[in-house]
């Protein structure tokens, strides 16, 4: 059975900076009951309490972040990459544990979104890019999903499972 690491604040944890969650989502109770999900915030796991300051990304860009090129900053102005990079090495530790291909995780977060993000500016301002932990699993060949993208991703899964499952669902 497939494993999916899937960003807590979705399963209704209150792990978001704000102290707040999203979900949880019917798919995602589905995968839980199942045995599937492998959850993690990469923010907390990373070290950052909850409720903490917004955090952005200059650019929006988290691959740049891995690279060593720019900064993940709070609002207040600190920077908080460490952490944020190793909530993508936890991250990334699952997945060599699990044996996971997919992700699903949290839209336009400094850490998760997979297809957008904030440009650092702390105005609402979104542009093309990816967090930190987005980038880093992508970069291990892992597919990342965000909640608005729950039939892809459930679609990936079953795609995923026809290809390492034969008859009967037994592994081939």
């Amino acid at each position: 059975m497939q494993k999916i690491l899937v960003s807590r604040c979705l399963l209704g944890h209150a792990v978001r900076y704000d102290g707040g969650a999203h979900g949880p989502f019917d798919l995602l109770r589905r995968w839980q009951t199942e045995g599937r999900v492998v959850a993690l915030c990469p923010e907390v796991a990373g070290g950052l309490p909850t409720p903490r300051p917004a955090a952005e990304i200059p650019s929006g860009q988290g691959a740049q972040v891995l690279d060593g090129r720019l900064p993940v900053l709070t609002i207040e102005g600190e920077d908080v990459t460490a952490a944020f990079v190793a909530g993508a090495e936890q991250a990334l530790a699952l997945v060599r544990q699990h044996g996971i291909r997919l992700a699903l995780l949290k839209a336009r977060s400094p850490s998760c979104g997979n297809r957008e993000n904030y440009d650092g500016s702390f105005g609402g301002v979104k542009v093309a890019g990816e967090g930190v932990t987005a980038a880093a699993l992508r970069r291990a060949g892992v597919r990342v999903f965000s909640e608005e993208e729950l039939a892809a991703a459930e679609a990936a899964l079953r795609e995923l499972e026809a290809l390492w499952e034969g008859p009967g669902g037994a592994p081939l």
